[in-house]
């Protein structure tokens, strides 16, 4: 057994395993063929977390983070991914990363998003999206340029699936910032909790507008029935999308190995 772990949360609907387990297979034996011991399968749950007693803790020894052991089993929390000691490579948000993850991890590449509108290479943006017939839908900008309609989100109920995600709240707000306005613009902003439950909030009429990454919102017009109320009324500026890391004390052996295999790969 590896003493490894990873994981791949960010897109890992239940209609999506079986593509994201695929994922990691192509991973993990990248990995393999130069000689890392690769974990067979991703973490989904805490359960699946070694316990790390006394908590995760970082370079200074200040616990940052609580044994995996503690947390609900059933569940996975992200940060307990991220920070774990034992960590090979799991996708992470540069929300996260600018708000003090990065100084505890290392970066090891990006993946592609040339597949999905609104991406290209390393890049990506958020679609925003509102029930449709409320506003014209467009396309994504060729050259990765915001389209904000300022006078459409006006006034509008804003939701977000967390405070820390860039795609979801703070890629908007800085490009909103740049046309000198700010989320003040909405009359009322609200957290789902997942870009998925965004777009349902949106269908029912519980919230007007969110920012969904484009990649989570091919995604919903796969999976999600309520994505055929949405459409898509503007774009963020492409930003560099979802980083794939490892622990801080993964060795830099191990690090050029595994940068050399994602960009192969991923």
């Amino acid at each position: 057994m590896s003493d490894f772990v990873a994981g791949l949360p960010m897109y890992d609907w239940s209609e999506m395993r079986s593509e994201v387990d695929a994922q990691w297979a192509r991973l993990r034996d990248a990995f393999r063929q130069k000689g890392i011991d690769a974990p067979q399968t991703i973490a989904r749950v805490n359960a699946d977390l070694r316990p790390v007693e006394g908590g995760i803790r970082d370079a200074a020894g200040m616990v940052i983070a609580p044994d995996p052991a503690t947390l609900p089993p059933d569940e996975l929390d992200f940060f307990g991914l991220w920070l774990h000691p034992a960590l090979l490579l799991a996708q992470a948000c540069w929300g996260p990363m600018e708000l003090g993850l990065a100084t505890h991890v290392q970066l090891i590449g990006q993946p592609r998003y040339d597949a999905f509108e609104g991406g290209q290479g390393e890049l990506y943006s958020s679609a925003l999206v509102m029930r449709a017939g409320e506003a014209p839908t467009v396309a994504s900008p060729s050259d990765g340029s915001p389209l904000i309609p300022l006078d459409v989100l006006r006034d509008k109920h804003f939701t977000f699936n967390s405070l820390d995600s860039m795609s979801g709240i703070i890629a908007p707000t800085r490009d909103l910032e740049a046309l000198g306005e700010s989320l003040d613009i909405f009359s009322e902003r609200s957290e789902s909790g997942g870009h998925r439950a965004s777009i349902v909030a949106i269908a029912e009429g519980k919230a007007d507008v969110a920012a969904i990454d484009c990649q989570s919102w091919a995604n919903a017009r796969r999976f999600e029935p309520a994505a055929e109320a949405v459409t898509v009324v503007g774009w963020t500026t492409r930003r560099k999308g979802l980083p794939f890391i490892t622990a801080r004390t993964t060795p830099e052996k191990i690090v050029e190995a595994l940068r050399e295999a994602v960009a192969a790969t991923a």
